[in-house]
Order: structure tokens, then sequence, then C-alpha cells
């Protein structure tokens, strides 16, 4: 169903992926658009490791919205800011790329621990954090991306 990686030797493990999902705070959900466009928007994003969900936050109305109640297969990537290793220009990079259906969350306990997640993840500070629970959170719709096939690399640049 799903396409083998063709630079095979480039491949992350599992447990590599996981990492960048875990550790990077941004990526591209793509969903399939207006007239069969896909739509690619920057999000940020929480990887939970207790169910290998990854969750987001929107608004309750859009485009992207519209795009996941009409088709809800999607694509998430996300790369980190690379590294380079001592004496060389070019930039290594390691990227994933989550396959899967993405649905709405309704469960307000859960849209909470999503919310808290996801300020946890820029910030410590717990006024902010109580700040968003109590005005945003009741505009925002969560999201939860239950993945069917992930995969990742690390390019080289050079």
């Amino acid at each position: 169903m799903f396409r083998k990686m063709r630079r095979f030797k480039q491949q992350l493990g599992e447990d590599e992926c996981r990492k960048v999902l875990r550790e990077q705070k941004r990526g591209v959900l793509s969903v399939l658009g207006d007239d069969g466009y896909p739509y690619g928007i920057p999000m940020n994003h929480w990887y939970s490791e207790t169910d290998g969900v990854i969750y987001f936050h929107s608004a309750k109305a859009g485009h992207k919205l519209d795009a996941i109640k009409a088709y809800d297969k999607v694509s998430f990537c996300v790369h980190d800011e690379g590294y380079r290793n001592p004496g060389e220009w070019a930039l290594n990079i390691k990227s994933v790329v989550v396959f899967g259906r993405i649905k709405l969350v309704a469960d307000e306990d859960k849209a909470r621990e999503i919310g808290t997640a996801l300020v946890r993840k820029f910030t410590d500070d717990e006024a902010y954090l109580e700040k968003e629970l109590k005005h945003a959170l009741p505009r925002v719709q969560c999201l939860a991306l239950v993945p069917e096939h992930m995969t990742g690399k690390l390019v080289n640049e050079s």
C-alpha cells in the first residue's frame, strides 16, 4: 500500500522518527483541499508517546476543517534544524513523513490535555497556560492524526 523508500540507506529507524516528532515543534499538515488540490498548512503539534497519536489544534471552521471532514487521509511532514559535521558545509537534515487518518477530538478532557501539552511544548509559564486554557480552548478544535505509515530519512545536502 505504501511505497518503500527508494534511498533506503538514508532511512531512519522508528525510534529516531519518533524522536524527531517528539522534539520538533512544527510541521506541515497536508490535506486534500478544494477541487482536489493539495493544501499544506504549517502546524504546531504534540506527539503523544502514550498512544502514538499526533495532536493539533485548529480553528473550528475553515479550509482545513472542511477538507478533513470531506476526506480524512492526510500526511504530516516534520524536519529538524539539521547539523553540520566539523569542517563540512553541507547540512544534514532528518525528516519524517507520517501518513494516516485524522479526526476531530470531541472529548473536552482530551482537548484540555492536548492544549496543555501544546502550550508546555513552548513554555513553562503556568499563568500563560491557565489563560490559554480558559480563554482560547473553548474556541479551539483539536485534531488527532492516527498514523498508518511513517518513514524518515537523513539527507545530506552535498
